[in-house]
């Protein structure tokens, strides 16, 4: 598997910091080898459009889409309570 992203991803991405660009980076990796690694709890997010979400951080989630044999990154953001 590879990945790619979105412009609205890539927008968002820049205005987080460096730490938490480090840490996507690290779960990214873990995604592209297994998409059940307990660390990213990755779960449907929006089944109607294919939108699965997974942790960054405690408070930071990425959501993305799955396309042929990539992960496509839509959007990163603070999580809602």
């Amino acid at each position: 598997m590879r990945y790619t992203t979105t412009p609205r991803f890539d927008r968002a991405f820049k205005k987080f910091s460096p730490d938490v660009r480090k840490a996507f980076r690290k779960q990214a990796a873990f995604l592209l080898r297994d998409i059940r690694h307990p660390s990213l709890r990755a779960k449907k997010y929006d089944e109607s459009q294919g939108v699965w979400q997974a942790r960054v951080t405690d408070n930071i989630r990425c959501y993305f889409a799955i396309r042929m044999d990539c992960y496509v990154f839509l959007d990163i953001e603070k999580h809602r309570d």
